[in-house]
């Protein structure tokens, strides 16, 4: 214990960003007792959300899913999907949980504190790793400095109080974590040691973080590639290990998301058998990998045949992209980059003649 509570872990530098963090909950605070039920600030969709979590919590389904009747008369945007297109039953179960243990009503001015403290919580979370990795990086200067634009920030005191904003201060923990933590673990790879067994609490935290990410926006699941670039970048004579790091990482964050489904497996309900992206390509990779498999056969079809595959599972996936949100820039990004390989092709024809 005294090695726990010593001048290092407990100085002043983190006497005066505790200070900062208590003067950011006190902003919370002020913001959560102007709030009431009824009131615009409480919209329909989160009580929507509150309340399929809640259920879920007491065994009424699995929120987010056609499994978990709705709680409004009137559909809502949360409501109109059979199932929930962005976010995992841990979205639910977060904000719920307060509200499930002690079953208080949402028309109670105590259900909008309940209903708001696991995200002041998650703020003074994010606000204390901020500072950490900020004081870390650049001194006590750099993590005052970081702290106190995050404490004093309107966009990150709203999201921590859900003043007209979505819940998505979890996400940001999350995500933040599991960066600088993918960037720790592989700091940890230039000591000659066990891999996966010295690692195994900076592996759990880095899980814990990609589950709180990806569960809360299942769209995060694009940092996965980004943490590996950067254990990669970071680990250059260990590169194998930084992958075995990462996918155990990512195991345990799967573990935990199937963990918010309350293990119900039988909710992946069966779909109708079709072939998309993914017919093309185990075609690619099947006919891929028989040209590797046969080096010396310069007159091998494998190539040819593997890069049309190629090119219709990358068609595939850029006709997904035009029918999300960002149809406008993906479709400026891929005219341009379809317009520069045309291009390139017909100045090297030309070169021929």
């Amino acid at each position: 214990m005294g090695t726990f509570f010593s001048r290092e872990r407990f100085g002043k530098a983190q006497v005066l960003a505790g200070l900062l963090l208590l003067v950011f909950v006190a902003e919370c605070s002020w913001l959560v007792a102007h709030e009431r039920p009824g009131t615009i600030l409480v919209t329909a969709d989160e009580l929507e959300r509150v309340g399929q979590g809640a259920a879920q919590w007491h065994r009424q389904g699995i929120a987010g899913t056609p499994t978990i009747a709705s709680s409004q008369k009137t559909p809502t945007l949360m409501s109109r999907e059979r199932y929930d297109p962005d976010h995992s039953p841990l979205w639910y179960l977060i904000g719920s949980a307060p509200v499930a243990s002690f079953g208080v009503s949402p028309d109670s001015w105590l259900w909008v504190w309940l209903t708001r403290a696991p995200y002041i919580l998650f703020g003074v979370l994010l606000g204390a790793s901020l500072w950490y990795v900020s004081r870390r990086l650049y001194g006590n200067a750099g993590g005052y400095i970081a702290l106190s634009f995050y404490c004093f920030s309107p966009a990150v005191v709203r999201s921590s109080t859900l003043w007209l904003a979505p819940p998505d201060i979890a996400c940001a923990w999350g995500t933040f974590g599991a960066l600088f933590t993918a960037i720790a673990v592989s700091h940890t790879l230039y000591a000659p040691r066990e891999v996966v067994l010295w690692n195994w609490r900076r592996i759990v935290l880095l899980g814990i973080s990609l589950a709180l990410a990806v569960g809360s926006q299942f769209s995060l699941a694009l940092v996965l590639p980004v943490l590996l670039a950067f254990m990669l970048y970071l680990t250059p004579g260990r590169r194998s290990a930084a992958v075995v790091i990462l996918s155990a990482a990512s195991a345990v964050g799967l573990a935990m998301l199937f963990a918010a489904y309350f293990l119900h497996f039988g909710i992946f309900w069966r779909r109708s058998r079709y072939f998309g992206n993914t017919a093309p390509l185990p075609m690619a990779l099947l006919f891929l990998t028989l040209r590797v498999a046969s080096p010396h056969d310069p007159d091998a079809v494998f190539s040819l045949i593997g890069v049309v595959f190629l090119f219709v599972l990358v068609a595939g996936i850029l006709a997904d992209l035009l029918e999300t949100t960002g149809r406008e820039l993906i479709a400026a990004v891929l005219i341009g980059l379809i317009a520069a390989n045309a291009l390139w092709s017909l100045i090297e024809l030309g070169r021929i003649g």
